[in-house]
């Protein structure tokens, strides 16, 4: 790992790091699904970049080179499609243990994603992250998260697409870190023990539950990727792999999800009367 990588006390929140679970003031509302045609958030598994590389005879580092912009044109298809909240899994926890020179590349251009700001803030999107910055335990270089902490800040008055990047991001790590804040929030505050309260202590209180899952490359794996906000959304499952995965892909999908049956009672909120039984039992 480069020298400039952040280090320090790992409870230490990033600077600028939001409070964990507080609400966040103005955030925007989350689209209602199929009220325009189209889901409110769809998250996105991009999948398959070494491998449209290797068919083609490149090197792995070209597919990643090419994903990075095939998601500036998702990001720009789900704005104009109307699509309230898009979420990409960008860097996984799990993506550390990938060759040391494979990771340095996929870091440095994510760092092009964070140079869009710019585009972005004109087109009216606000930039989001999840993953352990925002938990203070990043091993992100520091040049990443200054370039993270600037496009969210930039943005952040932003009312269009929520653009969420998923970056050092694991969902087991984020249900822990919920878990921990709700119980010192509830030994310090009292604060209830349930759904609602747990929610307000994840990466992301503003976020949405996903309408539509995407994965692309064919493989039929959550990856460890929003396992509390995805709870019975439709997994769309498209063999093509990530950097040819456009417009017409994007469109495809939602065409998709919108012959699925809607609503799904493991989605709806615990009725108070059953939490407040569970609470006094």
């Amino acid at each position: 790992m480069s020298d400039d990588t952040a280090a320090g006390d790992p409870g230490a929140p990033e600077p600028g790091a939001p409070e964990p679970g507080a609400p966040e003031p103005g955030a925007p509302e989350p689209g209602v699904p199929g009220a325009d045609g189209v889901p409110g958030h769809v998250a996105v598994i991009m999948d398959g970049n070494g491998r449209w590389a290797e068919s083609k005879g490149l090197p792995r580092t070209e597919g990643h080179r090419q994903g990075e912009a095939t998601l500036a044109e998702v990001v720009r298809a789900a704005d104009d499609l109307g699509i309230r909240w898009l979420t990409a899994y960008g860097f996984s926890t799990e993506n550390w243990s990938r060759p040391k020179l494979e990771v340095d590349f996929i870091l440095s251009l994510h760092k092009n994603i964070f140079d869009r700001r710019l585009e972005m803030h004109r087109n009216n999107v606000r930039i989001r992250c999840i993953g352990r910055p925002v938990a203070g335990t990043s091993r992100l270089p520091r040049r990443i998260l200054r370039e993270m902490q600037e496009s969210v800040e930039l943005t952040k008055g932003n009312t269009g697409l929520n653009f969420t990047l998923a970056f050092d991001y694991g969902s087991r790590e984020e249900l822990v870190y919920a878990a921990r804040n709700l119980l010192e929030a509830h030994l310090r505050e009292g604060t209830v023990i349930d759904e609602r309260s747990f929610e307000q202590c994840l990466y992301e209180p503003a976020m949405p539950p996903v309408d539509l899952l995407v994965r692309t490359s064919g493989e039929q794996r959550l990856s460890n990727f929003l396992l509390w906000q995805s709870v019975g959304a439709p997994f769309y499952v498209t063999p093509t792999y990530w950097p040819d995965f456009g417009r017409a892909e994007l469109g495809a999908a939602v065409e998709w999800w919108r012959g699925v049956p809607q609503g799904d009672p493991a989605r709806e909120p615990v009725p108070k009367g059953i939490a407040r039984h569970a609470k006094d039992a």
